[in-house]
């Protein structure tokens, strides 16, 4: 009997090998794929919608827009067409949580640094103040590449509904003027459709890596 064992031990091992990769394979082929949700206005914190929309549950794409970046170009949404992109609110004087979201912003930046699918949109929500010569200072010193990364500016109202009506993505604030607001620490992936495909504190290492690893889920999507 011993003998018998001796003689199949490899055959018993080879099996052995062969039937663990080929149940890996299985579940491979058989594991379902994460795909992320499409964002609606009725499905997110109403504090961060416009309450025009607030009931809006398919259909939901982010508006044309028309803003100036940190060298003086004008950025419309044809600078983002067919691009996967992140976007975020801001201000260069905040000594908040803006140096927290810029730092791991420029992370993702890294990440997809030679992958033109790829780009990230920040909105100045105190555009009187982040002219294009502050943003462009600002830019330098965060290391932003003006090729993937647009620090923008411009007309505050169109900021303001950008970030209520397209976004969802910042909060009133409820004791200015009727275009005054206050930023998140959300940042926003959205699709080459225009559409909302995830939300992320912007403060939280974990979830901005969560944010990267989303966004290969994403660009993956496009090519099954």
């Amino acid at each position: 009997m011993l003998s018998f064992f001796k003689r199949y031990k490899f055959f018993g091992i080879s099996l052995l090998i062969l039937s663990v990769i080929i149940i890996s394979i299985f579940y491979s082929i058989l594991k379902p794929k994460k795909v992320l949700p499409v964002y609606q206005p009725a499905s997110v914190n109403a504090e961060l919608v416009d309450s025009t929309i607030q009931h809006q549950k398919k259909y939901h794409r982010i508006a044309d827009f028309s803003l100036i970046n940190q060298n003086g170009k004008t950025i419309t949404q044809n600078n983002y067409k067919d691009k996967i992109y992140v976007a975020d609110f801001f201000f260069t004087t905040c000594q908040t949580i803006c140096p927290i979201m810029t730092k791991n912003m420029y992370e993702v930046q890294k990440a997809f640094l030679t992958d033109d699918e790829v780009m990230i949109l920040s909105h100045s929500v105190t555009p009187d103040i982040d002219t294009v010569a502050q943003l462009n200072r600002y830019a330098k010193e965060k290391f932003v590449n003006s090729s993937k990364w647009n620090l923008v500016t411009g007309d505050k109202k169109q900021i303001y509904e950008l970030a209520r009506k397209s976004y969802l993505a910042v909060k009133d604030d409820g004791d200015g003027g009727p275009f005054d607001m206050i930023h998140t620490e959300n940042f926003m992936l959205i699709d080459k459709k225009r559409q909302i495909r995830g939300f992320y504190d912007g403060t939280n290492m974990e979830e901005v890596e969560r944010l990267i690893e989303d966004i290969k889920i994403l660009k993956a999507s496009y090519k099954d």
